[in-house]
């Protein structure tokens, strides 16, 4: 919860890194946000004339969209990508790229033109041996 709370504290930043763990937690907690609203909007359907639970749901979602946008900018830096291929996002099936191939890479070794790397690593991979 801690890290979800740390992207919406960063609310508008979109220079630096963002390490897998950030992005991937965030998104997770966001999606169970978006999973109890529609379950109560579904719970209450009936019974909601006025449809607040919908109004909810997309007011969350407002609200959610610059952190989103700031926190996937930030986790294409840490794979030495610009922010502006959060874009293809808008593009159909370009988007499965994006989300699986970019998104899931490890972060880029020491700093790079972005910053430092999130995670305190100055070096490459660890040796499994010692």
């Amino acid at each position: 919860m801690s890290w979800y709370l740390r992207v919406l504290r960063k609310y508008a930043v979109f220079a630096g890194r963002a390490r897998r763990k950030e992005y991937w937690i965030f998104g997770v907690v966001q999606g169970l946000v978006v999973f109890g609203l529609k379950g109560l909007a579904l719970l209450l359907g009936k019974r909601d004339p006025s449809g607040w639970t919908s109004l909810l749901e997309v007011l969350y979602a407002f609200a959610t969209f610059v952190p989103t946008a700031a926190v996937s900018a930030r986790r294409l830096h840490d794979t030495n990508r610009s922010g502006w291929w959060f874009l293809l996002f808008l593009v159909p099936l370009a988007n499965l790229y994006l989300f699986f191939g970019m998104m899931t890479q490890d972060s880029d070794p020491g700093e790079n033109r972005f910053g430092p790397n999130p995670k305190g690593e100055s070096t490459g991979p660890i040796p499994l041996l010692a």
